[in-house]
């Protein structure tokens, strides 16, 4: 009994093509409000359906700044008074 639960529980996010498309907006549904929904043809693994979020999560868009310049207009350093002082470099001394 105890592995029966264990299947349901591994297959309850996996689709078979054909029952997908048939319950495409149960699909839907279920990527939006329970993660990603595995999609299988013949017994493999095809395609993975997920919410918008989580797709830009993993291309990392989700914290990317749209611009270089909106980047530094957003930065915790704006106003700060930073000095770039350095010491003069002269070069070293080369024997040749």
């Amino acid at each position: 009994m105890a592995s029966f639960e264990l299947n349901v529980e591994i297959t309850q996010n996996t689709w078979q093509l054909q029952t997908a498309k048939a319950r495409f907006s149960e699909v839907f549904r279920r990527a939006r409000s329970e993660g990603p929904q595995r999609i299988t043809k013949q017994g493999k693994e095809c395609v993975v359906m997920v919410a918008e979020e989580q797709f830009n999560q993993l291309l990392g868009k989700a914290h990317q700044p749209k611009s270089l310049v909106q980047f530094f207009r957003d930065s915790p350093l704006v106003g700060l008074e930073l000095e770039f002082e350095r010491d003069k470099d002269t070069g070293r001394d080369v024997e040749l």
